[in-house]
């Protein structure tokens, strides 16, 4: 073989492997970036897909369309009036825990509608909330799991009390649209 073909096929080999490290280092990149952005909801899509690729593609798909909703954040005014009506509604758990845990989730889908999120169907909610809300998601899933228990008596007075509690992390994070601090913690 010629000097000039072993050269070929060198320089072919290492452009491969270059190009192979690229990929695989952009990967890395973007299952980073989103294993942080979604947080627990990243691997609930890996089990749900089957797959990691499909699972980031699903994730992606998810970024895509939230960029097409209107979120918007509230004013002082409205995060205000949210925090009151989320006092009475802890308030109203002594004497109604049940009703307390259903106004509490009307009381969060209100907050996701004033800020933007469509609100028809509970599966598409956790969708477009998992973008921006991936950290607290957990909390709707289980808040949600309890509600529907209460709906027939099947909900213990602790199991309402937690549900209480996980949509009280979304409310926060929904009311401070994911900083900190904010006039809805108490």
């Amino acid at each position: 073989m010629s000097t000039g073909t072993i050269l070929a096929i060198v320089i072919g080999a290492v452009v491969v492997i270059a190009l192979i490290a690229v990929v695989v280092t952009l990967s890395m990149r973007r299952r980073r970036r989103l294993r942080e952005q979604f947080g627990p909801e990243y691997d609930r899509t890996v089990e749900d897909a089957g797959s990691r690729r499909a699972a980031e593609d699903e994730l992606g798909a998810r970024e895509k369309r939230h960029e097409e909703l209107d979120i918007k954040p509230l004013s002082s005014g409205q995060r205000e009036r949210y925090a009151q009506e989320w006092r009475g509604v802890q308030e109203e758990f002594v004497d109604r825990p049940e009703g307390a845990v259903h106004d509490a989730d009307r009381l969060v889908t209100s907050l996701m509608h004033e800020r933007g999120y469509p609100t028809e169907d509970f599966e598409q909610q956790v969708r477009d909330l998992s973008v921006e809300h991936g950290r607290t998601l957990e909390h709707y899933w289980a808040a949600h799991e309890i509600n529907t228990l209460s709906t027939t008596q099947r909900a213990t007075t602790e199991q309402l009390r937690g549900a209480m509690v996980h949509y009280r992390a979304l409310f926060d994070d929904l009311l401070t649209n994911g900083s900190s601090a904010g006039p809805g913690r108490s």
